[in-house]
Formats: C-alpha cells, sequence, structure tokens
C-alpha cells in the first residue's frame, strides 16, 4: 500500500469536530498556563496527552504515517490523534506560518480525513488554526495527464505520473521532489551544482535536480496562468551549459510535463 497508517482515524463533521476540539482545548489552555511559553514542542505534547487521557479521552502519540512508492519510502509521524477522531498537530514557534498549514494539509490528505489543527504554544497565547482538506483521495488522483509539450524520456514521464497516480495531487512539493530524486539514484546522482554565466561572466554554482547528466527537473503547482514562470525557466536555462529542464506542474486536476529547451527532440 503506497499509504500506510497504524491507526484507522474516523471522519468527523464540522460540528462533531468542533464539539471534540472544545474539549481538546480547554486542556491546551491549561497546559500553556501551568507550563508557560518557553517549553519544547514534545514537552507540550506529553502534558497534553497526559491531561487529556486523564479526562478519559483516548489519547495516541507520534502516530507512523508511511508513505512509499517503489524503493522509496518515508515515514511522517502524528504528534496527536485523539479518540481515534482528530488530529492535531503541535507547534513552539514565534508564529504559525503556511508551510505549517502545509504539512498537516499533506497528513489530512494521506489520512483522507476533511479537517485537523494546529496548535502552537509559544505565542502569548495559544495559537490555533483549524486546517480543511477541500480534496478527497479519489479527487486527487482523478487529474488529467498532459505531455504534449514534452520531450523526454518516457521513463522519467512514467515515475512522475505514477508516483503522483499512487499519492494524488496537492501535497507538499518538497515530498514529490524528495521521492523523485531517491527513485532517480539519490542526491549522488539526480542533484548537480551546475555553473552559471552571463555573457562569459562566471556566476557561480546553483543546485539543480537532474532527470539525466544534461536535463534538470523543475516542480511547481500552480493552478492558475504559468506562462510567466515559463519565461523565468528559459531565462534559468540560458544562464546554464544545460540542455533542457523539464518543468512538472502538478495542479489539483491535471499534471503537465513540459520541456524548456531551444530544441525539442527526444532524448
Amino acid at each position: 500500500m503506497p499509504i500506510e497508517c497504524s491507526v484507522e482515524i474516523t471522519k468527523l463533521t464540522t460540528d462533531e469536530f468542533k464539539e471534540l476540539d472544545y474539549v481538546v482545548m480547554r486542556h491546551a489552555f491549561d497546559s500553556q498556563n501551568c507550563l508557560g511559553r518557553l517549553a519544547d514542542e514534545r514537552i507540550y505534547q506529553s502534558d497534553l496527552a497526559h491531561r487529556l487521557s486523564s479526562a478519559g479521552l483516548d489519547v495516541k502519540r507520534e502516530i507512523p504515517l508511511r508513505l512509499s512508492h517503489g524503493n522509496f519510502c518515508k515515514v511522517h509521524f502524528l504528534d496527536l490523534v485523539v479518540a481515534e477522531q482528530a488530529v492535531y498537530e503541535l507547534k513552539a514557534v514565534k508564529g504559525l506560518t503556511d508551510e505549517h498549514v502545509g504539512q498537516l494539509l499533506t497528513y489530512l490528505y494521506l489520512l483522507d480525513l476533511p479537517r485537523g489543527k494546529l496548535i502552537n504554544f509559544r505565542s502569548v497565547a495559544v495559537e490555533t488554526r483549524f486546517v480543511n482538506a477541500p480534496l478527497y483521495l479519489a479527487d486527487r488522483r482523478a487529474f488529467s495527464v498532459d505531455t504534449s509539450d514534452y520531450c523526454g524520456h518516457a521513463d522519467f514521464a512514467d515515475l512522475v505520473v505514477g508516483l503522483t497516480r499512487d499519492w494524488g495531487t496537492s501535497l507538499t512539493l518538497a515530498l514529490y521532489n524528495e521521492a523523485i530524486v531517491e527513485l532517480l539514484g539519490g542526491p549522488e546522482i539526480a542533484e548537480a551544482m551546475v555553473p552559471l554565466e552571463r555573457s562569459r561572466f562566471p556566476l557561480g554554482n546553483q543546485r539543480f535536480q537532474m532527470a539525466s547528466n544534461d536535463t534538470a527537473f523543475r516542480l511547481t503547482a500552480m493552478n492558475r496562468e504559468t506562462s510567466e514562470y515559463q519565461l523565468q525557466l528559459v531565462r534559468l536555462l540560458a544562464l546554464s551549459p544545460l540542455r533542457a529542464i523539464h518543468w512538472i506542474n502538478v495542479a489539483h486536476h491535471k499534471v503537465t510535463l513540459k520541456t524548456i529547451s531551444t530544441t525539442c527532440n527526444p532524448f
């Protein structure tokens, strides 16, 4: 199975989640009032889990969420699963960011759950954010593929599309990127520092993910107009000795592979 979790988590309606969350948050506020704002994340996790357990709720910590494709495997850990119904990610940071939201959203998508919550104990008052997952796994796997402007090896396209079919769209780009690099042989093979120059003036080396010795790849997740980004890739390619850049855009309902090159012949 490409996605595995040791706990079967029940989907809750919005009202059901809010009812359970009311109890969880009461204990989260008590935890910060008692421990203050300067403890580590794991300390808050331990304290909140103990408070909820003492209140009669089933609480599981650090639940592994295994994601695999081919010989690639990555394990994430869910901070708290309460009553086998709600996923909470706990933070001890200056403020919640889009990156934190993206992390929890990825977990929700992998678990095929509609909602979860972030709790941050470092802020002056406990900071929270509900995270809603608007797409289910069946929706995220129901995407079209456009390779009309792709001029690379079929094996690379098959790798990208097969990976996305397994996991679905809408996950964090870093996750797809890490998997593709590993499936291509790891960073030693699929990453390189490439020299860039402008009008024969050396600008330095830039890291690229490599589909082959002379061809890089770039991932994006754009659901709107993409022509401006293509122009940026053309400019970047012109500074490099690379033959081409394969641009992979993983939108919600469409995966596009496009080769940016001065010529477009299969290689």
